[in-house]
């Protein structure tokens, strides 16, 4: 038995000498080896059993060789035998047998080589290369729940505000939330009468402007926050929408302010400082001074420029409801005040955030019954 790759015997550069050589060694040995196990027992050596009906048959192929052959021939029938069927990379397994069911012995005891061999080329069986084992099952949801958060919304096309609740499941409340902002306010139906004043307590501080990639926003570092109802809120960011989000009595400003805080249960409150056009405002000069261009990008601002006192109106009464983020993944139960008196903001400030973002407000929403309060 000899092993030898497909590619060794079906290569045009094998010289056919030595596939003869191959053929001849081979059949020797097979007749020796029945020879003397005739002699030993005086009997026809038995055939291996046969493998079970259901078990997987190699490929194989028959070629006949005697001394007298050709070599060249001998290898013309092995690569024809071998063709295309068998992989380059498996062994093979030669069996040589003498024609006519055994092997001719002299009277002498001494083997002489049949007539003519039967050659039969089995291929060796090579072991597959085991699989790489499945990811738990918790790593699957690792990787399914990082590809879900590279989710990209939008304010307009497939991935803007009419589709940002089938965008993945976290932001299902942005389609069938009953409290959702922004709303639009109207005057006539709103409860109207006494209000406690926002307390406001911002001091100098600093801040980040980063640009986000769907508004230019300052991350603020320092003391800043308001109380209400009783309860203060810490000043954690502002930004900007173009036109405002809130509508009033049905008519939108040029652009509105949002000031994000959190009180320590981790509740959200949100102010809204509408912005018309006219005098420029010095506290959007600063920002605007640092704006980052690129999406992603974020600038520090000089330490303790940022007054957010410069940003609000002289008249701070206001609208107040219970509304929810007006942006993915759009959580309710946010405390809104939008204060009635609008602050100004000069065209040319307002051109240059429009030239990033020329609209990036969110269409209003129903209000859906809410009770909306009119401080007067």
């Amino acid at each position: 038995m000899h092993s030898l790759r497909p590619s060794e015997l079906s290569s045009p550069r094998t010289p056919a000498f030595l596939l003869m050589a191959l053929v001849l060694c081979c059949a020797a040995a097979a007749q020796a080896a029945t020879a003397e196990q005739d002699e030993g027992h005086g009997k026809a050596v038995p055939k291996p059993a046969a493998k079970a009906s259901g078990a997987k048959k190699e490929p194989t192929a028959d070629i006949e060789a005697s001394s007298a052959s050709n070599p060249k021939e001998v290898g013309n029938q092995l690569r024809e035998a071998l063709g295309t069927g068998v992989a380059p990379n498996k062994k093979l397994t030669v069996v040589t047998t003498g024609k006519g069911g055994g092997t001719l012995v002299s009277g002498e005891g001494t083997p002489k080589p049949a007539a003519s061999t039967t050659i039969r080329v089995t291929p060796r069986p090579v072991k597959p290369t085991p699989k790489p084992a499945a990811a738990p099952a918790h790593e699957e949801a690792a990787l399914a729940t990082h590809a879900t958060h590279e989710v990209h919304w939008d304010y307009e096309g497939e991935n803007g505000p009419a589709n940002w609740g089938k965008l993945k499941p976290e932001f299902n409340l942005c389609a069938i939330g009953k409290r959702q902002s922004p709303i639009n306010i109207e005057d006539g139906y709103t409860l109207q009468g006494p209000a406690e004043p926002i307390a406001f307590n911002y001091t100098g501080s600093n801040g980040t402007v980063v640009n986000n990639g769907h508004t230019i926003q300052v991350d603020v570092q320092g003391d800043n926050a308001i109380v209400v109802r009783g309860v203060r809120y810490q000043l954690l960011q502002f930004h900007f929408h173009t036109p405002s989000e809130e509508q009033v009595n049905g008519n939108r400003y040029p652009m509105v302010a949002h000031l994000v805080h959190k009180n320590d249960d981790g509740q959200l409150a949100v102010v809204g400082v509408l912005l018309d056009t006219g005098n420029p405002n010095p506290l959007i000069e600063k920002v605007w001074t640092y704006m980052p261009l690129d999406a992603g990008d974020k600038v520090r601002m000089p330490r303790g420029i940022l007054n957010l006192n410069e940003l609000l109106p002289g008249d701070q009464r206001y609208y107040q409801f219970i509304g929810s983020l007006t942006t993915p993944p759009c959580s309710e139960g946010v405390l809104w005040m939008v204060l009635k008196q609008p602050v100004q903001i000069g065209k040319d400030q307002l051109r240059m955030f429009r030239q990033l973002y020329p609209n990036n407000a969110r269409p209003v929403q129903p209000v859906n019954g809410r009770p909306v309060r009119e401080a007067r």
